[in-house]
């Protein structure tokens, strides 16, 4: 992706292309492109290997297995692969749950997988904990996310099962088959057919998300075009001002760059730290982020922290969850059940957090 995007971002410069032009295709389009590439191989393997999971019988003895554990949270032990491959990425997590035949088990499941803590929200605890927590247990700090995570989902789970999905209880009855050794042909007929089904329909959203942000954050509300270190001045930004005020209950409202990091992050989680790394420059001897201990506490980053785990997944994510879903009502269902889950426990965190530690 690196180098096919300088290789063509070098003949727009040679043509004489103007500069947002170049800045669409390098940043806009080829990163939408290249976000839907990425997944490919992960994908691939993935379906690979669950193709080969569930032809080989494997599959259906830890559905068995784990069922009576799930089946507090209104589960059923299928879900726990989804869940696994959350920690991972939660685009083939999601796709993984087509395993789950009863639809109100793979709705829930579905709903669920965004808590678990996926990779891309790594750099941001990492990024956090380096600046803000030099003095604390840095290594407990990025575990006491995963945890928390795991504990929002549980609880989460057991809110589900009593409200949305109360009606709907499911029966685990499964035949266990016999072991066997699946075929090549077999399996990669099953891959091929959810990899290609995946690119037309989750890679649509994923390829104009991407395209929205650049829009967003590289053109002021006049519509003059700005580079990347004008960010402050863009659409985003403005964007950033008028959410804020709905973030100062959390602690990190006070600001408008907490915000825009937030939004850049619904493209891909990573790309908050992206984000922080042009909003806080490195200047005056300082290191980049630096500024970051000026507009947080550790209580503030912790509460922020947790609202960018638990919030809105990244817009692949959404693709997958959509695809899944089956329609729109049901996504927007998911999401806005995300962000308010999202809110209550950031909240609860700044709360809890100043009272013992102000």
């Amino acid at each position: 992706e690196f180098w096919l995007t300088e290789g063509i971002g070098n003949l727009l410069v040679t043509a004489g292309a103007s500069d947002w032009a170049i800045s669409l295709i390098s940043e806009g389009i080829l990163a939408g492109l290249g976000g839907i590439i990425s997944f490919l191989p992960q994908i691939l393997v993935l379906f690979v290997l669950m193709s080969f999971l569930e032809d080989s019988g494997y599959m259906s003895r830890i559905a068995f297995v784990m069922d009576r554990l799930f089946r507090n949270f209104g589960l059923s032990g299928k879900s726990f692969i989804p869940f696994l491959m959350g920690f991972g990425c939660s685009v083939p997590a999601m796709l993984s749950s087509r395993t789950l035949e009863n639809e109100r088990n793979r709705k829930m499941t579905l709903m669920l997988i965004p808590f678990m803590s996926c990779s891309a929200k790594l750099p941001i605890y990492l990024m956090f904990a380096s600046i803000l927590f030099t003095n604390q247990n840095q290594t407990l700090l990025v575990f006491s996310l995963y945890l928390l995570g795991m504990l929002v989902a549980i609880v989460a789970g057991i809110f589900l099962n009593r409200t949305l999905f109360k009606d709907n209880v499911s029966h685990f009855i499964m035949e266990l088959p016999q072991y066997r050794l699946p075929t090549l042909r077999s399996i990669w007929i099953h891959a091929w057919e959810k990899i290609k089904d995946f690119c037309i329909r989750a890679g649509t959203l994923i390829f104009v998300s991407t395209v929205l942000i650049w829009l967003l954050s590289h053109f002021s509300p006049t519509f003059r075009y700005l580079s990347s270190e004008e960010m402050e001045l863009s659409i985003m930004s403005s964007l950033g001002h008028m959410l804020r005020f709905v973030f100062i209950p959390l602690g990190f409202g006070q600001s408008w760059q907490p915000i825009v990091g937030t939004l850049t992050g619904f493209l891909a989680k990573e790309n908050l730290v992206a984000t922080f790394e042009i909003l806080f420059p490195a200047s005056g001897g300082q290191e980049s982020l630096a500024g970051i201990s000026q507009l947080f506490t550790p209580v503030t980053a912790y509460a922020y922290m947790a609202f960018n785990l638990l919030c809105m997944p990244c817009f692949a994510a959404v693709g997958a969850l959509r695809k899944e879903m089956g329609s729109w009502k049901w996504t927007f269902r998911a999401i806005a059940f995300h962000m308010l889950v999202a809110y209550l426990v950031s909240l609860l965190v700044y709360l809890i957090g100043t009272l013992f530690f102000s």
